[in-house]
């Protein structure tokens, strides 16, 4: 058979001093490397859809079609071990040493070749015993898509390779911390590999993107379908966990019958996202629906519609929107499942199931408690700190706490430490502005949430922070249209109420009352416990004469504020600065006006 050209992820692995096993006990090392083999190292190797190419004496390689394939594998391959090694003496314990690496081989019913292959196993040779070892290539294709904590061991000269190799290493006693993987619930075989309907094993957050269908009459129209399924699946990538099939994988099921949990068996993935695309003059439908592979079931549908006058905003706008919903959905479904023992990552998804519900003193401390949880059983977790830390400044910023200065404090801490482990953390950066936002330190915390939409193109709550710190440096013509692009992307996101608070404000500190009253009308009907629209109206209805509705808006506010923020003019102004100058001095003439004739007191 010739052979054929193609890319692929490979993974080099060697047992570290195999010959000196081999000395002390010839028979007993072949006998144990023999079962790690059959018993993990095969398995795992299958259940990751890998090929194993060839074993040599001590070592082995195997290729994959996804370099998050590989890197599961091999993560779950030394954790493995640790486990098979507990207790086993150091002249009988066998240690693996991974490298992995991706790209273009020449491939052959036996055997591969290519530099990939060889950089693979120099990778190999730098890894740690129980270690392993990453090229750059790898680890920028699965930084967003996996926690593993991968350190840069900068350039390194190896042999027979002309330049220096960019590593990234997962230290042993980082990958012994983490928890042993789930065996497989029935033998692996290749029939059952191809034939089982779900694997429990599957990540819970993963999902595939199948090709978007053009149903336009015009086959020239695919292009666009195209272009929509290759950002879904690029936004999808971003949501943190979140494990997404490539789509060079994903469009092999073109033009194919879909049967959900075959096809859910086969990529091990919990969920399928489906679409279609229909243009029709300057109109284009898009529908989307979200399947569970297990159930079949189909947990969410959408329908947008949106002319064609620029086709790029289009297309950013409708995969942005399908991302948001798609993080709130998986994460609810998520959160759904049962789990007689929960781990870390069960009480995040819980945690941020509750967070997803809005803002009330309950939900904040329902989601602080699960976050808690989460970092008692992984002390290490990056995700359990920033959730965490996002929750605490969170209920600072909504007035639902008693423990303002603590919670402030805490939160600092626990994003300077994300920071310092994870520095491209998207939420971190964002809570980092939450922070400095709640310490009244506005122009330090814009940059700070303009790094995190550039992390993060799709995070609607640092684009709307951003736009609330601009309300109070004075910027009020950019605060609501960043509020009117978070509302348009994530029409139905938890923190609408905020938003369209913030609308209000800035309408009534401009002196539009109508439009004021309007828009934070709306903010209390979405959220009655939020005590900010409240007070706001209150002076809105004051400034308008509406002295009845003005008090009972007042008495409200006063009875939902922590803080007791609305006890008097200089009580509100020594808790709330509304920094600028500008924003100040517009602030005295409407919203201190109004709470002033609703009947505030001075002191």
């Amino acid at each position: 058979m010739a052979s054929t050209r193609r890319l692929a992820a490979f993974l080099a692995a060697d047992a570290a001093g195999y010959s000196r096993l081999m000395r002390a006990d010839e028979e007993g090392t072949h006998e144990r490397f023999k079962a790690h083999r059959r018993e993990l190292v095969d398995p795992k190797i299958r259940e990751h859809h890998g090929r194993l190419v060839k074993y040599t004496g001590d070592g082995m390689l195997a290729e994959f079609p996804s370099v998050v394939e590989a890197v599961l594998c091999a993560v779950e391959v030394q954790c493995g071990m640790s486990h098979r090694n507990l207790g086993v003496a150091d002249h009988e314990r066998i240690s693996f040493r991974i490298g992995i690496n991706v790209g273009d081989v020449i491939a052959e019913p036996e055997d591969i070749y290519g530099d990939g292959v060889n950089i693979a196993a120099r990778l190999e040779a730098l890894a740690e015993p129980n270690g392993i070892c990453i090229s750059q290539t790898v680890y920028e294709q699965i930084r967003d898509k996996l926690p593993y904590p991968f350190e840069d061991i900068g350039q390194q000269s190896v042999k027979n390779i002309a330049r220096p190799l960019h590593a990234f290493a997962l230290r042993p006693d980082v990958i012994a911390a983490l928890p042993v993987p789930e065996a497989a619930p029935f033998p692996l075989t290749n029939e059952t590999i191809s034939a089982a309907p779900y694997r429990a094993f599957a990540p819970r957050l993963s999902i595939v993107v199948l090709p978007f269908a053009n149903l336009s009459h015009d086959r020239d129209q695919q292009y666009l379908a195209d272009g929509i399924t290759d950002d879904v699946t690029t936004d999808l990538s971003r949501i943190a966990g979140m494990v997404v099939i490539s789509r060079n994988t994903a469009f092999t099921y073109r033009n194919k019958p879909v049967d959900t949990k075959q096809i859910g068996g086969e990529l091990s993935v919990r969920y399928l996202l489906q679409g279609s695309i229909r243009r029709a003059g300057n109109r284009v439908r898009v529908n989307t629906q979200l399947i569970d592979a297990q159930t079949d079931a189909h947990l969410w549908a959408e329908r947008f519609d949106y002319a064609t006058d620029d086709l790029f905003a289009l297309q950013d706008e409708v995969t942005s929107r399908i991302a948001l919903e798609l993080n709130l959905e998986v994460i609810r479904a998520e959160a759904a499942r049962p789990a007689e023992n929960p781990d870390a990552l069960d009480y995040i998804l819980r945690g941020r199931a509750v967070r997803n519900m809005g803002s009330t003193p309950e939900h904040f401390s329902e989601s602080i408690g699960l976050f808690e949880k989460a970092l008692n059983l992984d002390p290490a977790s990056v995700d359990a700190r920033a959730f965490l830390a996002h929750a605490l400044i969170g209920r600072v910023l909504e007035l639902m706490t008693d423990s303002a200065a603590s919670d402030i404090e805490r939160a600092a801490l626990l994003i300077s430490e994300v920071l310092a482990a994870s520095p491209r953390h998207a939420l971190a950066q964002f809570a980092k502005g939450q922070v400095l936002r709640a310490q009244n330190r506005f122009d330090a915390a814009v940059p700070e949430y303009e790094t995190a939409v550039m992390l993060d193109r799709n995070s609607v709550t640092a684009l709307a922070a951003l736009g609330q710190c601009k309300f109070f440096t004075g910027a009020l013509d950019e605060v609501i249209p960043a509020h009117e692009q978070a509302l348009r992307l994530s029409p139905r996101d938890p923190f609408v109420p905020n938003w369209y608070w913030r609308i209000g404000r800035v309408h009534l500190l401009q002196s539009r009352l109508d439009e004021a009253i309007l828009w934070i009308e709306r903010a209390r009907s979405a959220n009655p416990r939020l005590a900010g629209p409240h007070g706001w109206l209150a002076a809105a209805y004051a400034l308008k004469g509406e002295m009845d509705r003005a008090a009972g808006e007042l008495a409200e506010a006063r009875r939902l504020s922590r803080d007791n923020r609305f006890a008097s003019i200089a009580r509100f102004k020594s808790i709330q600065s509304y920094g600028s100058p500008r924003t100040q001095a517009l602030a005295e003439e409407t919203f201190f006006a109004g709470l002033r004739k609703a009947g505030v007191p001075e002191e």
